[in-house]
């Protein structure tokens, strides 16, 4: 009788764990639909690999634990819309509140954004790890464009409270929906918010600001 063969170290294949083009995608997606329904703490990788049709173990190999999924997949979405947000620090300084008003809400107005900040935004209220990922997205990639920009010495503040001003529009209007804010034109918001977003940043009676060139 001859010995059985060595067994192989790792874990073992399963049914539907097969890697193949576009696994990876396929995961992300599964995940930001879970997360932007779910929220961060109702959501778990067994739940997101069967989303998916995936082995959890999958789900592992790509990303890790959960946490690392989240950003992934938060991330990954939103990558596109903060490229654009370059063209914030472009044009005149009277009208970077304008610039920043119509950037956010134009964000928040495609669907292909507009799932990954409603997964971030649900679970950052409730959830600590969700909320870092909002600071760093957020705070550190977008609001950081605008503090380089404002020669000003509490640009920081400045910039905090213009998107706190978005955020809470943003919150109201697309998660709540309250109407009538739900239901009006992005430009007609832009028309009433971008003067206060405008204040926020440079102005509100504190000299002549400007901008870096």
């Amino acid at each position: 009788m001859t010995d059985p063969a060595p067994r192989r170290r790792g874990r073992p294949p399963r049914a539907g764990a097969a890697q193949g083009p576009g696994t990876r995608d396929r995961i992300l997606e599964a995940a930001r639909e879970e997360f932007s329904e779910r929220g961060y703490a109702k959501v778990s990788v067994r739940g997101i690999a069967k989303s998916a049709g995936v082995d959890p173990a999958l789900v592992h190999h790509y990303f890790g634990t959960k946490e690392q999924v989240f950003e992934a997949a938060i991330t990954d979405a939103f990558a596109p819309a903060l490229t654009g947000a370059d063209a914030l620090a472009a044009g005149p300084p009277e009208a970077v509140g304008e610039r920043l008003t119509r950037f956010i809400l134009g964000i928040w107005e495609n669907p292909a954004t507009r799932a990954p900040l409603l997964a971030i935004v649900r679970s950052a209220v409730s959830y600590e790890t969700a909320a870092a990922v909002f600071r760093r997205l957020v705070a550190a990639q977008l609001l950081g464009r605008i503090v380089r920009q404002l020669d000003l010495p509490d640009a920081e503040l400045r910039a905090e409270l213009a998107a706190a001003q978005l955020v809470g529009i943003a919150m109201l209007r697309y998660v709540i929906k309250v109407e009538p804010l739900a239901s009006v034109t992005a430009e007609e918001i832009i028309a009433r918010v971008a003067p206060v977003v405008q204040g926020h940043l440079t102005g509100f009676g504190d000299g002549a600001p400007g901008t870096k060139p």
